[in-house]
């Protein structure tokens, strides 16, 4: 049972989580935030990989915002820290790029899904949320992509800032095309279409990289690669698939903290 609750007046409690995690084999922290209040409605969840990265994305400082506004639906956090091996945990299952990075991706998502998730329904006493989302930074995002790709009965929407799709199997000027990009080749490649929703972000800065030499920054063209991959299994736009292009965006916290409230509102709004 759901007592009444005023949304006005929520704001957000933070708890430390520590799971020492057999599968990365170390401990992770997680910073779960949760909207302090009586609840109305079962609440929403979401994961965010780079969790370390919270307070400069400003993350409690936009929910307060938005519970103040009356905006957000409830949602837990959990604010997953990177480990010391980030490149290796990062990354696409079982599928490491041209210099073995990612070797260990196949480990995280085992502990997402077999420690982390059982972790927050024990911290949090609830069983069952609304909603699940995923959501990360950079190769977090590909990360995020990936396993939600891959467990589309946990979650239901993805959100990939700046996302790495450029992850490929092999090295520019020795045999690459574009097809040899990991991300692609896996959705292109995956029988029927997972029953999820897609947030993606770039900005017009994230980087200056160019490969094909057509005057678009590769972040762009690699993300909107992905969004035809995704339209050629049948999503649509934008009932499933929602593109925000910062004009002046880099690749930083800073401009992933000013895009955090459009995806939030995306995935979890009134």
């Amino acid at each position: 049972m759901y007592l009444s609750w005023n949304v006005n007046e929520m704001t957000v409690a933070e708890i430390k989580i520590f799971i020492d995690s057999e599968y990365l084999e170390r401990e992770v922290t997680v910073t779960l935030l949760m909207p302090d209040g009586e609840l109305t409605e079962p609440p929403h969840l979401l994961l965010l990989n780079d969790g370390q990265e919270a307070e400069n994305l400003r993350l409690t400082e936009t929910l307060d915002a938005l519970y103040d506004a009356g905006s957000l639906k409830p949602l837990a956090v959990a604010a997953i820290h990177a480990g010391p091996e980030r490149m290796q945990e990062y990354g696409v299952a079982d599928k490491p790029d041209y210099k073995q990075r990612g070797s260990k991706a196949a480990a995280y998502s085992k502990f997402v899904v077999k420690e982390l998730l059982p972790a927050i329904k024990k911290e949090t006493g609830i069983e069952s949320f609304a909603t699940a989302g995923y959501a990360g930074f950079s190769l977090g995002g590909l990360s995020a992509m990936d396993i939600a790709w891959n467990n589309p009965q946990l979650f239901d929407k993805v959100g990939v800032f700046s996302g790495s799709f450029w992850w490929r199997s092999k090295e520019l000027g020795k045999g690459y095309t574009d097809a040899d990009r990991i991300m692609h080749k896996m959705i292109r490649e995956t029988a029927g279409n997972p029953a999820l929703q897609f947030w993606l972000q770039t900005g017009t800065k994230d980087e200056t990289a160019d490969r094909n030499k057509n005057g678009i920054i590769d972040s762009i063209d690699d993300t909107i690669d992905i969004i035809k991959e995704l339209e050629a299994k049948g999503y649509k736009r934008p009932a499933h698939i929602q593109y925000i292009e910062m004009v002046g965006g880099t690749h930083s916290t800073g401009t992933w903290a000013n895009a955090m409230p459009k995806f939030l509102l995306w995935a979890f709004g009134r």
